[in-house]
């Protein structure tokens, strides 16, 4: 029997999606529920398990832009495994090895010869490049669309013996929808950010104390995101409007915190949701972050996973940045930027003290969140995490930690 696979809807309002990568090859004999392919949504990247085993015969390429519900493949359920059977990485029309280059009669040669067509021409002019540096692939060397787009201006002459080359690889469906919303972002929303700074010496007492107990009894290391965490889920119940979002002419404002979390994964930068963060504890919100970065890491994020949020925390400071200005992740209004703790000298009630220092980013919607709101919001961060055993742990470190 002959089973067509289709694209399954990855989620909501998804209607296309593109083959990011095969994982098996032409007439390859899969397993059900092993992992065929990688495609990409302008959501997330997701692995496409086969429903059932045989030999797969593919019916799509790499790169492709498929529509949910089309069929990539067929797979033969009567199809065995072939032995010694090798798995090419790529199929490629190979060229007799006694072809002889195509050699266009002087006869064949017209007013057209190597000449640019009219929107080569425009594409060639934008770039400020040259005609004649562009070597036409069209018949007659006439340049294309196609050269003029892969056309790339002087970089001027390079030193003798140099070896120089360059790689054109074309952006994944999930990167280019992040760039289109990043660009979105900078064009339609009033997007500033404040700055503040936090003493993080409170916080690594009480991880210095208690870091091992915890990991003992929780199987998880105490880390700085829970503070984090549970420091916003503060600021945004006192302040509720950086906890809204625009709708049209609408305001939404929400009673609940679902913190975005961003990660760093091999398909770039994800940001799962750390779901109902008001009602977890440290133990629950380390788990649940351990939980989602293994996911993350090992390409199982799935578009649920992203889904929602009203609030987003980036730590860019595992990476070594000082000081950044983060862009809002849309629809929300506001992203808090963490940064590495740098040891320097502060005034400590009128004396020079060396502190781990933590500068703090917020970057907001002015539409909809006012100066005074943002500032404000960013003060509360700062108390939270400077007083964690009072205004985050209620004087009850042992029991806020569950120890």
């Amino acid at each position: 029997m002959i089973l067509e696979m289709k694209v399954p809807s990855p989620g909501e309002s998804i209607t296309e999606v593109e083959i990011a990568q095969w994982l098996v090859a032409d007439g390859d004999y899969v397993e059900k529920d092993q992992a065929i392919a990688e495609v990409d949504s302008d959501k997330a990247t997701l692995e496409l398990p086969a429903e059932v085993s045989g030999s797969i015969t593919l019916k799509a390429e790499e790169g492709d832009a498929v529509a949910v519900g089309q069929v990539v493949c067929l797979i033969d359920t009567e199809g065995v495994p072939k032995e010694g059977q090798s798995t090419p990485t790529s199929i490629q029309a190979a060229a007799p090895a006694d072809a002889t280059p195509l050699v266009v009669p002087a006869a064949d040669q017209n007013y057209a010869a190597g000449s640019a067509s009219p929107a080569a021409k425009k594409i060639i002019i934008e770039k400020g490049m040259d005609l004649d540096s562009v070597i036409g692939t069209g018949r007659n060397g006439r340049i294309t669309k196609e050269d003029a787009v892969k056309a790339v201006p002087s970089m001027g002459t390079p030193p003798k013996g140099s070896k120089r080359g360059e790689e054109r690889k074309k952006l994944s469906m999930l990167r280019r929808k992040v760039a289109e919303r990043l660009v979105a972002v900078k064009n339609e929303t009033a997007m500033l950010t404040t700055f503040n700074e936090a003493d993080m010496a409170p916080i690594f007492a009480l991880r210095k104390k208690y870091k091992e107990t915890f990991a003992e009894k929780h199987a998880v290391g105490l880390g700085f995101m829970s503070f984090f965490t549970k420091a916003v889920v503060r600021a945004l119940q006192i302040y509720p409007d950086v906890n809204s979002m625009i709708d049209g002419d609408y305001k939404i404002t929400y009673d609940y915190c679902d913190i975005s979390v961003a990660v760093s994964g091999p398909k770039g930068l994800m940001v799962p949701v750390v779901r109902g963060a008001e009602n977890l504890s440290f133990r629950a919100i380390e788990q649940e972050i351990k939980r989602l970065a293994i996911r993350a890491r090992d390409g199982q994020i799935t578009v649920d996973d992203m889904t929602g949020g009203t609030f987003t925390i980036s730590n860019g400071g595992v990476f070594g940045s000082m000081l950044s200005t983060p862009i809002i992740n849309p629809p929300q209004s506001g992203i808090l930027g963490m940064h590495n703790i740098i040891q320097r000298p502060v005034a400590i009630n009128g004396k020079v003290e060396i502190r781990p220092m933590m500068y703090l980013a917020l970057s907001y919607d002015h539409r909809i969140i006012d100066g005074k709101e943002s500032v404000g919001f960013l003060v509360a961060i700062k108390e939270a995490l400077e007083s964690p055993e009072e205004l985050l742990m209620d004087n009850n470190v042992k029991e806020a930690l569950e120890l």
